[in-house]
């Protein structure tokens, strides 16, 4: 029955998984629902399993169905990147959903200034924003993310990396909490009040336990937390001493009531990269988001050194 498969039905098949039910999946492929509805009968045949079925009021995929859908996706990018290699990209016509895995620390900063600058020239684009849960290259390789944002050490052949800034991490306090008047606090200072720990693996020790311990302090973890924003909105209603990337303190601090100050202490800067697989390399609209993101974090307010803004085919996240 495989003959009875085309790149359309892998279409509806891939907007079938993404939008969890046919009508959702017609208003994305800009289908009526009752060919929608014939298209997910033929896929039925075709594949041999229901695909999606009914769970309450709404319709869940089938364990086959979340099998492959990354393998779906992932034929659905090469054949677009086969059709448009030779074609100029038409950004006003574009009409594509992104999908990018970031972390919250990134994510608070960067993600406004990315719907921002694509927005502004290819309207029928949506940057779809994941949360990470897990640094796996799995999820580029099989197409269910195509970008992914953030600080790491993944090395891998068919992974392709570029650094887009530096970022430092800096201690928050409320604005008129005790240390809020304190112009540059001491590492002795900053041990005296609890703090909090951003982790989503849930550590509550970091480099600034080994910089405290090598002289002679130790700072007592009151809670920990699994982002930095959650981080801030703890340190804004209480005594708590926080960690959290300066470009998120610099943003939000104000309206969140609290002040920011650099770590008397040397603790290592944090590369900021985007990665994608190999096989989208020369894709033209994945080429396009990566260079807008990149060049809209240049055009951001000065907030990106330009000495950061340099490219990085190495070093991975």
């Amino acid at each position: 029955m495989a003959d009875q498969l085309d790149l359309n039905l892998l279409r509806v098949f891939d907007a079938l998984l993404r939008e969890g039910s046919v009508t959702a999946a017609a208003e994305r492929l800009h289908l009526s629902i009752p060919a929608a509805s014939r298209a997910l009968g033929r896929l039925r045949r075709a594949m041999g399993d229901p695909i999606l079925v009914r769970a309450g009021r709404g319709m869940v995929p089938t364990p086959f169905a979340l099998r492959t859908a990354p393998r779906v996706r992932s034929l659905l990018d090469e054949a677009s990147a086969l059709i448009s290699a030779d074609r100029e990209l038409s950004l006003g016509d574009l009409e594509r959903t992104f999908t990018i895995r970031i972390n919250d620390g990134v994510a608070a900063t960067l993600a406004t200034v990315a719907v921002e600058a694509t927005a502004a020239v290819a309207p029928g684009v949506v940057l779809r924003f994941v949360a990470e849960g897990s640094e796996s290259t799995e999820a580029l390789r099989d197409g269910s993310v195509d970008l992914d944002i953030g600080a790491g050490d993944i090395t891998a052949p068919d992974i392709h990396s570029e650094l887009l800034y530096h970022e430092r991490v800096v201690a928050i306090v409320r604005a008129d909490g005790p240390l809020g008047g304190v112009r540059r606090p001491t590492l002795a200072q900053l041990c005296r009040y609890p703090h909090v720990s951003a982790s989503r693996r849930g550590r509550g020790r970091g480099p600034l336990d080994d910089v405290l311990e090598a002289a002679g302090l130790q700072r007592r973890v009151a809670a920990v937390v699994p982002t930095s924003a959650v981080a801030a909105f703890l340190v804004a209603s209480s005594d708590y001493i926080g960690l959290a990337p300066q470009r998120l303190a610099e943003h939000y601090g104000r309206s969140l009531g609290i002040r920011w100050f650099p770590i008397p202490a040397e603790l290592p800067r944090i590369e900021v990269c985007q990665l994608w697989h190999a096989r989208l390399d020369a894709d033209p609209a994945q080429r396009w988001l990566r260079d807008t993101i990149h060049a809209a974090l240049g055009r951001s307010g000065g907030r990106v050194p330009k000495v950061d803004q340099h490219r990085s085919s190495t070093k991975a996240r």
